[in-house]
């Protein structure tokens, strides 16, 4: 079985290929940079606030949210508008569904503006997207190190650079017994942008 090589400051690991898959050339360069481009200069970005620790804190990063219906979807305790599929992005999930043989509604987008823009530790277990989630990232600009750790054991924790125009697919048992994220970094950084194709199982209308 083919497995995923990751490289850490500690060791070398394999890990398993049905729970992540990783492909570096996704894109090439001249694709990534063009979509890039237009994601930078024209998407609705937002950032919004959350509730940490008993205290309402602003995101270190700006969304937007792209999906099939026009709706909200409520997600991790927060409630997103959704645009409507641009031809770039609609393209996209065509190309990475027939990669991977997934089906996807949505993307979510976020833009780390510098290295002082992160996400937090955390598992994507939202019950809109199922016990078992499938979720497809794409990452643009900046390469930035993706930190994933088991949760009962964050000894057991492991780090991966993802390049411009990566795909990454995270599958199987990840989101229940890992968690990820994206730290700061005391480097300089430029924009990245990170894309995460979802199928939302549950959509929810605004209320009025």
């Amino acid at each position: 079985m083919n497995q995923l090589s990751l490289f850490d400051a500690d060791e070398y690991y394999r890990f398993p290929e049905e729970l992540l898959e990783y492909t570096g050339d996704f894109l090439s360069e001249r694709a990534a940079n063009k979509l890039e481009e237009k994601l930078l200069n024209e998407t609705p970005w937002k950032q919004h606030t959350q509730k940490m620790y008993n205290k309402m804190i602003v995101t270190p990063r700006l969304t937007a949210w792209y999906g099939d219906e026009s709706k909200n979807y409520h997600l991790g305790g927060n409630e997103f508008g959704v645009n409507q599929w641009s031809p770039e992005l609609l393209n996209l999930k065509l190309k990475i569904e027939k990669f991977s043989g997934h089906k996807f509604n949505s993307v979510l987008l976020n833009l780390y503006r510098d290295g002082n823009d992160s996400v937090a530790w955390h598992r994507d277990k939202d019950s809109e997207l199922g016990e078992r989630p499938v979720i497809a990232s794409v990452s643009l600009g900046q390469v930035r190190n993706f930190d994933f750790r088991n949760i009962d054991d964050h000894h057991q924790k492991h780090s991966l650079a993802l390049k411009h125009g990566s795909l990454l697919i995270m599958k199987g048992d990840l989101q229940i017994y890992w968690e990820h994220r994206i730290a700061k970094s005391t480097q300089p950084m430029k924009p990245r942008i990170n894309l995460t194709f979802r199928l939302i199982r549950e959509l929810t209308s605004l209320s009025s």
